[in-house]
């Protein structure tokens, strides 16, 4: 009975804030922050967990909310001075001209350059990047976020430079995750159709630029998927980079050579001259920067430790994204004579990043009490151990891919839900006698299919094309995707390792 009690109690936090969410559709913010209130009563009183790890949780859920907000400010940034250069406006029209068909446009920047980002740096990037470019393709904002949050899922299993398995699974026997995530993540390929049925379902009698389109959306889906499979022998960090270069290479020759296109060339809206036409050296020069110092970054700077007079310690990541945003930005606005308005951006994203940071510290400490939960005064397992325990079934094939997913949902990240997630996986695995190298990777590929849910990404996504309470919505577009990708994959772990 005591079980039940917990069980309900520690699943509880969750349910109130779908219904919120989803039923009540109360912003975010609002719904955030409810459910921290009613973690930490039910933590405080029902756990009773010890003084110092409450502390604890709720200075490391804060610090971690600081780094993702340094990601949405920078990024906010970087895209206001693009634009104001028209650099972006440029990019668009350069790429309408070599290639006329919308839905192949919208693939090969949502799709094969957000892996790319993805396979490079991670850390919610890629949507931040490639949304606002698919709005001046003509996508609606709600469209834009949806179709790159969709993007930004399948190259995560190996993204930012092979970090969710290296990092995420350290003390874990994880040799042969890569191949059994590479392997499993074949599924994947079908992320290019779910961004092609995105593209038409809110347009009447446009089936037909569904289906003429599907062989390409396919055939782009294949192009990323099999490469990173034949890749993986290499080493956990190629897989996203080297599928992205290669697959694009693949399809822009077969494109090229007119193979699987679709016949007739659609146009969702005529992309006008720009007013000022850049030189191509122009528009890849900001871009180019970027994606050096994320690399340069990603390998160069390491951690430092902060101390807390209560013992406490944090390694503070010195690489973050949100500073090579930053030091993109700011020298090509003073190198383009933009000074004055480099000040006004800073502003106007300072002013856009402080509630998407509010939302993301009230989740992220959420998170962190789970964690901690288990040191307590009341002698019960922690809230995570106890709905881990609804796992220890021959289901686990199934049923671990949607834990991956719970993981990124609730945390923004592949790397954090495998380092919450995965000692439980692995312990539940070996409880039932499973390998836990492939439960683990399917826990692996559920979190990257998770990423499309992923709060903390939605947020910064929406942040840098300026939607305001349109969570709901957003996670509405998604959400079928994501369940379809994350069923495929637990069949495809059933079949691999069976229900014995």
């Amino acid at each position: 009975m005591l079980a039940d009690v917990s069980f309900w109690l520690a699943v509880g936090p969750f349910i109130i804030f779908l219904l919120l969410l989803l039923w009540k559709k109360m912003p975010l913010l609002y719904v955030s922050a409810i459910a921290l209130i009613v973690v930490l009563i039910l933590q405080i009183i029902y756990w009773q967990i010890l003084p110092l790890f409450l502390l604890n949780s709720i200075v490391k859920g804060v610090l971690v909310a600081f780094d993702i907000f340094v990601i949405i400010f920078g990024a906010v940034f970087f895209l206001e001075v693009l634009k104001d250069i028209g650099i972006i406006e440029n990019v668009c029209f350069r790429l309408s001209s070599l290639f006329k068909d919308y839905r192949i446009q919208i693939i090969l920047l949502a799709w094969f350059f957000e892996n790319f980002i993805e396979g490079s740096a991670g850390f919610g990037t890629p949507s931040a990047i490639v949304a606002p470019l698919l709005i001046t393709l003509g996508l609606s904002p709600i469209n834009a976020v949806i179709i790159s949050l969709l993007g930004n899922s399948t190259s995560t299993v190996f993204g930012a430079a092979g970090t969710p398995i290296r990092v995420g699974f350290a003390g874990l026997e994880n040799g042969s995750i890569p191949a059994y995530g590479a392997l499993f993540n074949l599924a994947g390929f079908l992320v290019p159709v779910f961004m092609l049925w995105t593209l038409i379902s809110q347009q009447k009698g446009k089936t037909a630029h569904f289906w003429e389109a599907f062989p390409f959306a396919v055939w782009s889906g294949i192009a990323f998927v099999v490469p990173s499979l034949l890749f993986v022998g290499l080493g956990q960090e190629f897989p996203s980079i080297l599928g992205s270069i290669i697959g694009l290479g693949l399809v822009l020759v077969t494109t090229r050579l007119g193979i699987l296109v679709p016949k007739i060339p659609r146009h969702l809206r005529k992309i006008e001259n720009p007013k000022v036409q850049l030189p191509i050296s122009k528009l890849l020069f900001p871009y180019g920067l970027l994606i050096f110092l994320l690399i340069a970054g990603k390998f160069i700077l390491g951690s430092m430790a902060l101390s807390f007079p209560w013992g406490y310690q944090y390694n503070l990541n010195l690489f973050n994204p949100g500073i090579a945003f930053l030091a993109t930005g700011l020298p090509i606005a003073f190198l383009w004579g933009r000074k004055q308005l480099a000040v006004k951006q800073l502003k106007l994203s300072l002013k856009r990043t402080i509630e998407p940071f509010l939302v993301i510290a009230a989740m992220s400490t959420i998170a962190q009490l789970l964690i901690n939960s288990g040191n307590n005064v009341s002698g019960l397992p922690s809230s995570l151990g106890i709905i881990a325990k609804g796992f220890e079934v021959r289901a686990l094939p199934l049923l671990a891919p949607f834990v991956g997913a719970f993981g990124s949902f609730i945390t923004g990240s592949v790397t954090i839900s495998n380092i919450i997630f995965g000692g439980l996986l692995d312990v539940a695995s070996r409880t039932i006698g499973m390998d836990p190298a492939k439960i683990l990777a399917l826990g692996l590929v559920g979190g990257a299919a998770g990423n499309m849910i992923a709060l903390a990404d939605i947020i910064t996504a929406e942040a840098v094309v300026g939607l305001k309470n349109q969570t709901r919505l957003v996670l509405k577009g998604v959400a079928i995707p994501c369940l379809i990708y994350l069923g495929i994959v637990g069949i495809i772990g059933i079949l691999v390792i069976g229900l014995r």
